[in-house]
């Protein structure tokens, strides 16, 4: 990406002109549900999940779904403290997996009908050319954040430029929902670190075991999580400054897409623990963003469910999944799709020629 649309003056501009979904459309899709050849409410979730896709578009007529899951990879330089069961190499191993189709987001991502986008944000060293692998590269990792801020302020901005940019681009693609997963060796501990700040519970509580570090390790994490954050004093009240001291390349790749779907009025759907991290900093920058999320799944890490709570967000699946890359998010993106079926070609009772219900006595 060039440099052009770069600074906070830029990422303001963005803030300012999301709005909130459309409620005469939603008012107006809950009249079309309850009109339906089923008791009302009766399809429970999944006829929120239609009325918020709805009045998130501004539209009482559904599109043609034509989903995109965004996965972005990066590496962390706090892996250097020993915080993860697998070395920092496996995040190019598995960004060549992906690029070949041989991972869970691609099989997932193939049933649920999405194009698949993956993007270098900073994984470590050159991971040569690859048809299907976007270079957005900010640096070939983060720094180790027990010792020195995780990137600097410009960097932090570029992370999230970049992903409002892959959005708009999305968007003017003609995509109408988007998604979010990650790969980042690492990338446990920076999200607990930043769900700590930003949640204001305590590190213990927030951080699991990641890729199954053992509880040796997982304390170590933990204390690994508290000096820094006992070192860099992030503020609670800019999540720019959170992004910047403990965050990471795809997390803030991700504060963009949240950011430039809802300025693009589109849903994005989050997956796992490190996506809902990226959610609470995009919240944090603009609160109207959270209008625009979608939680798809909760994971098995004990941070992902007080994220979601602070968030006020109610996820639509629990299978005890833990494997990110957007896994959790494909399989949301399936149920949105149903919804959206079953909102625009179920008969009304009017077309069936089924009696309504009874009046109250």
């Amino acid at each position: 990406m060039t440099d052009r649309n770069v600074g906070e003056g830029h990422l303001s501009f963005v803030l300012s002109a999301l709005e909130y979904p459309n409620e005469d459309v939603r008012t107006r899709a809950q009249t079309r549900l309850d009109s339906l050849t089923k008791p009302v409410g009766s399809l429970g979730r999944l006829e929120d999940v239609a009325v918020d896709y709805l009045g998130i578009i501004g539209k009482v007529a559904p599109p043609r779904l034509d989903p995109v899951v965004f996965t972005l990879a990066a590496d962390h330089g706090v892996t250097a403290e020993g915080v993860s069961a697998y070395p920092q190499s496996v995040t190019a191993q598995m960004v060549k997996n992906f690029v070949h189709g041989g991972a869970g987001v691609n099989v997932l991502a193939r049933h649920a009908g999405a194009s698949l986008c993956l993007v270098d944000m900073g994984v470590a060293g050159d991971l040569g050319q690859y048809g299907g692998l976007r270079n957005h590269k900010i640096a070939p990792g983060t720094k180790n954040f027990l010792r020195e801020p995780a990137m600097s302020h410009e960097q932090a901005l570029r992370s999230i430029q970049v992903g409002i940019d892959l959005a708009k681009a999305a968007c003017a693609d003609g995509k109408n929902l988007l998604a979010v997963g990650e790969m980042g060796i690492g990338n446990t501990t920076a999200s607990a670190a930043i769900a700590s700040v930003l949640t204001g519970q305590r590190v213990e509580q927030v951080t699991g075991r990641g890729t199954g570090v053992d509880d040796q390790r997982l304390k170590h994490k933990v204390s690994v999580i508290e000096q820094a954050l006992a070192l860099h004093q992030p503020s609670s009240s800019d999540g720019l400054d959170v992004l910047t001291k403990v965050g990471g390349f795809e997390i803030g790749g991700m504060v963009g897409l949240m950011l430039g779907a809802a300025d693009c009025r589109l849903p994005i759907v989050l997956d796992g623990f490190i996506t809902g991290a990226s959610a609470l900093i995009a919240v944090a920058l603009e609160p109207k963003c959270r209008e625009y999320l979608v939680a798809s799944h909760v994971s098995q890490e004990p941070g992902h469910r007080i994220v979601l709570d602070h968030l006020g967000l109610e996820p639509l699946l629990d299978l005890r999944m833990r494997l990110g890359e957007g896994t959790g998010a494909c399989l949301a993106v399936t149920l949105i799709h149903a919804a959206l079926k079953l909102y625009s070609e179920m008969a009304t009772f009017e077309e069936a020629r089924v009696d309504g219900a009874l009046p109250a006595s």
